[in-house]
């Protein structure tokens, strides 16, 4: 096994217009303890590769935002990533964060230590005035809206990232996602054909020929922008970002969606996506996204589950009212309680 460490860079990335511009260290965010404000967790073991690793050879880069009221969930999510690949060293976390709080980046740092990881700065007001009410609040967060700039925020680099939302384990190993064929397309990511795709927006929409004729020449599926492998350099090229802002602007105007950031992303993208195996999105084990009841696994091979809709698992266990598949989490979750648990 390799036994160079991995270097730790802490990136904030400043204007975050067009694709990165200038990139500096800022000493706001130089890696120390965190606060007493933000939750304390286990150490994680020190991941090394395997020695098939050096002929394989490729970094795999992978982006997450990085939140407080989530941070339990990210911490989960990196740990099942390391845990389940065989060259560790060469996956690279790239962090989106609201703000300067460097107390987060301290939080991964100290929770994994060998980590090559980077931090940028998401500059909330960037999609404040786009922004619509949708059906649930955490949906309507700014940082929801970051993975729209990923291509605008990452350095010239990183050709080819996975966006993972902060509520998944990978339990497969995440190489396979990484080098999956885009065949000519810039997103790739599971969609569901079954699902009834007239349900994302609404009546007004589907009303307006001038709307609707946006999927006029595609078949529009639903997928889960939960997890997406993108190709950085074809979304600057195509101008994605743009296109998905303008969708932004027009619900501000006439609302035609409910959901957050999740159906811009259909107008431009759905039925024009690289299909990726099921079994990279067992989706929906939060539950649905008013109540949050319990949902059940799917049928086939799992490589990542996803706690996307409003039940997160480590509330449930918390509130000791899990759903069966919360148990499926626990095993990742680094939390270390601040007072100790008596047990009989």
């Amino acid at each position: 096994m390799a036994c160079a460490g991995v270097v730790v860079a802490l990136v904030v990335l400043l204007g975050v217009g067009h694709a990165v511009a200038g990139i500096r260290v800022d000493p706001a965010m130089i890696i120390r303890r965190p606060s007493s404000s933000i939750p304390t967790f286990r150490e994680a073991p020190a991941f090394r590769n395997g020695e098939e690793c050096a002929a394989a050879g490729g970094r795999v880069d992978v982006a997450m935002t990085l939140d407080a009221n989530y941070l339990r969930g990210t911490m989960a999510g990196v740990l099942s990533i390391l845990q389940h690949t065989a060259c560790p060293e060469s996956v690279s976390f790239h962090f989106l964060a609201a703000g300067m709080d460097a107390d987060l980046a301290a939080a991964v740092r100290a929770t994994f230590p060998y980590l090559d990881l980077r931090v940028y700065r998401f500059d909330p007001s960037r999609v404040r005035g786009r922004i619509s009410r949708s059906i649930r609040h955490a949906l309507d967060q700014p940082l929801n809206y970051a993975r729209i700039y990923l291509a605008d925020t990452l350095p010239p680099d990183v050709r080819r990232v996975i966006y993972l939302d902060s509520d998944v384990v990978v339990v497969d190993d995440i190489r396979a996602l990484a080098s999956v064929d885009l065949g000519g397309h810039v997103v790739g990511a599971p969609e569901y054909c079954h699902a009834n795709f007239t349900n994302y927006f609404t009546d007004a929409f589907w009303s307006d020929p001038a709307l609707n004729g946006t999927f006029r020449g595609r078949r529009p599926c639903y997928f889960n922008t939960g997890v997406m492998v993108m190709d950085v350099g074809k979304w600057r090229a195509g101008g994605y970002t743009r296109r998905v802002e303008r969708w932004m602007e027009v619900q501000k105007q006439t609302r035609i969606y409910h959901l957050g950031s999740l159906p811009p992303f259909l107008l431009v993208l759905a039925g024009d996506i690289q299909a990726v195996d099921h079994r990279w999105n067992q989706h929906g084990l939060g539950g649905d996204n008013v109540k949050g009841r319990c949902r059940g696994l799917h049928p086939g091979p799992i490589s990542l589950l996803h706690w996307s809709g409003k039940g997160k698992p480590w509330l449930r266990l918390d509130a000791q009212r899990p759903c069966a598949v919360d148990y499926l989490w626990e095993p990742y979750d680094l939390f270390r309680p601040s007072s100790p648990v008596l047990e009989e």
